[in-house]
């Protein structure tokens, strides 16, 4: 087997009894990254040589701490590109921020370095992730390695790919619509986003504040608990990050769901949806319930509007958040006459075209005369979004729904439509707007080979329920086992 072919729980277990040293496992992920990457394009950046000195210094440990170690001592992890890196160049996959080398890190990676992962590079992403495709980077689209005609989803579409493809043992992402999830389902892998606050947003380059989160894009559930459980955990730096103790998410995975209470909800299951999704979805709640769990019919009644004031909220959000992209203090500056023209042009220059229309919409909505009809409005229908999860998980334990409405596209098939592109993540924004933990996990596959993914919302800070219904599902399944038929290029 190639080493690259891993899972992190199998890969850790072997590091520990030294079958392999980090090196060897570090080099035959770059051997993969070589052999595929060329049409895949999951990677903007490779930290070869930092990455190899990591697991030199891995290796070090490992002889010191053997059975001891940490799970992630000397793996091969990649880091979306929207996480700061000191001194490792992070673009966010946009013009503006071309050559831009971060003067300090990111929290999410900083404990992973000193948990003592490897960071293999950084993933191409949807421009300041603003996309549901992975079309939008400023560089070069990432393809799906179970059909490179087809997109890998978006906006973490390079961390999902790089997972689907063997090119590191898992990664992180961030999620502020679906942009762990979506991808993660067509990638056919694991992808979980945590509870709002759960995990430190410091130094992720911001979208959407009241929205983003860091979570995992795995093989399997139990990786994801591994590494879910490695960058939890309250971080003074940011202000939305909670102070709770991080339980030990592994030890969650007991395979059993006797008596816990799924969720159904006929809101996510609308007009256009594939019928493969329904199918793959219905007959996977069918096996929770011969597992022992019971289903239970449930209303969440204003998941219609969710797309809608997603759109409002994080486009005003990013309005805001972007305006510090001015040509001035960091990032592109265009050559120009004057301040103003600086300005604009700067801007122009370094910024896509869908940022651009992000940027237009919520300095739109929040625009004087248009705020309380726009903003305000959407901000309260986000309460009430909030309202009917609190009122469901009265009865529920979670809620299972689709991840996506079809599987992955073809690539150029929405680049044209906003609208159609946006729908994408019709059933992964409520959980952001509601602050909620979810998981997408493969479910199936349909008549085109392509994955199916599975949703599962927990209640806040219930991350351990959402991994032990997904990890007892998964032990039912073998969709988890399959693998990209993506054929080396020698």
């Amino acid at each position: 087997m190639n080493l690259a072919e891993l899972t992190l729980h199998e890969a850790a277990a072997q590091l520990r009894k030294r079958e392999f040293t980090a090196v060897e496992l570090t080099e035959s992920v770059y051997q993969r990254i070589a052999e595929t990457d060329e049409r895949v394009h999951a990677y903007l950046t490779l930290a070869r040589e930092s990455a190899l000195k990591e697991a030199r210094r891995a290796d070090e440990r490992l002889k010191k701490e053997g059975a001891d170690a940490h799970d992630l001592l000397g793996i091969p992890i990649a880091l979306k590109d929207n996480f700061l890196t000191k001194d490792l160049r992070t673009t966010c996959a946009s013009k503006i921020l071309g050559d831009f080398l971060p003067p300090y890190e990111a929290t999410a990676a900083a404990k992973l370095r000193a948990a003592g992962a490897v960071i293999v590079g950084k993933a191409n992403l949807d421009e300041f992730a603003m996309g549901s495709s992975c079309e939008n980077s400023a560089f070069f689209p990432t393809r799906n390695p179970w059909d490179l005609e087809r997109i890998p989803g978006g906006s973490s579409g390079g961390s999902a790919a790089a997972v689907a493809a063997d090119q590191c043992i898992a990664a992180l992402g961030t999620d502020t619509g679906g942009s762990i999830r979506q991808p993660a389902a067509c990638c056919g892998v694991v992808g979980l986003k945590p509870t709002y606050g759960r995990v430190s947003r410091y130094g992720i380059i911001a979208f959407a504040s009241s929205m983003d989160q860091v979570g995992p894009i795995t093989k399997n559930v139990r990786d994801a608990a591994i590494l879910l459980e490695a960058i939890a955990g309250h971080d003074p730096a940011d202000s939305t990050s909670i102070e709770r103790p991080v339980p030990s998410y592994t030890e969650a995975l007991t395979g059993n769901l006797r008596g816990l209470r799924i969720g159904h909800s006929a809101e996510f299951f609308v007009d256009g949806m594939q019928q493969e999704v329904a199918l793959a979805v219905n007959d996977a709640m069918l096996k929770m319930e011969s597992n022992g769990a019971i289903i239970d019919h449930t209303m969440l009644p204003h998941t219609e509007f969710a797309v809608a004031v997603y759109y409002i909220v994080a486009t005003a959000e990013a309005s805001s958040n972007l305006a510090r992209y001015d040509g001035m203090r960091f990032g592109h500056r265009a050559a120009a006459n004057d301040l103003a023209q600086t300005y604009m042009m700067s801007r122009a220059e370094g910024f896509g075209a869908e940022v651009k229309r992000r940027i237009m919409l919520g300095t739109y909505v929040l625009s004087a005369g248009y705020y309380d009809a726009y903003y305000l409005k959407a901000q309260r229908v986000r309460t009430l979004i909030k309202r009917d999860f609190d009122e469901a998980f009265r009865h529920c334990d979670v809620i299972v729904t689709p991840t996506a409405p079809t599987t992955a596209f073809k690539v150029g098939e929405k680049k044209r439509d906003p609208l159609q592109m946006y729908l994408s993540d019709i059933y992964t924004i409520s959980a952001n707007l509601a602050g909620l933990p979810a998981i997408s996990l493969p479910c199936g596959f349909d008549d085109q080979g392509m994955p199916i993914g599975l949703q599962i919302i927990g209640k806040p800070f219930d991350e351990e329920t959402v991994l032990r219904v997904a990890h007892a599902y998964e032990q039912t399944t073998e969709w988890h086992s399959r693998k990209a038929k993506l054929e080396s290029k020698n």
